[in-house]
């Protein structure tokens, strides 16, 4: 049951610095800034890929599963 707990506590934890995070980022208002998003406008169409956005999110999620898994 010990496990379960301080699993539970850790995932609390790295929730809470994601949401952190994303206030932050919020705040900066840098969300579709990043440099390497692909936007690309046409007449009737728009699209848009936050590739910059998702590789620091990729790194973020990466270095927290790195911890978690050093704790166990």
């Amino acid at each position: 049951m010990g496990e379960i707990a301080k699993s539970l506590i850790i995932l609390g934890a790295a929730l809470i610095v994601i949401g952190l995070v994303l206030l932050g980022l919020q705040k900066l208002s840098l969300q579709g800034r990043f440099p390497g998003d692909i936007l690309i406008k046409r007449e009737n169409f728009t699209f848009y890929f936050p590739l910059g956005l998702s590789i620091i999110i990729s790194i973020l999620v990466s270095l927290i599963l790195y911890i978690i898994g050093k704790f166990k």
